[in-house]
């Protein structure tokens, strides 16, 4: 793929820097709103930090499944 004169493509290591700092940015924010509504801080960056896998698995499998997201096809009539 040719580029235009004057314009240079970017290295896959700055595209991950840049995918490294929105999500770093997006986290943050995160974090800060969960911390308004109350929650420790702490709290709230392990409940963040497990949704964006920062676990020790490294892979894309998830350590714990997030507690807010069903996993289940469970409708409300088998709920209740």
């Amino acid at each position: 793929m040719a580029t235009a004169p004057g314009k240079r493509s970017a290295t896959v290591e700055e595209v991950l820097a840049a995918i490294e700092a929105a999500r770093d940015k997006v986290m943050a924010d995160e974090i800060k709103s969960l911390t308004k509504l109350g929650i420790p801080k702490a709290m709230a960056y392990q409940m963040i930090s497990s949704r964006f896998h920062q676990g020790k698995s490294g892979g894309t499998e998830e350590a714990e499944p997030d507690p807010f997201e069903s996993t289940a096809n469970t409708s409300w009539d088998e709920i209740g």
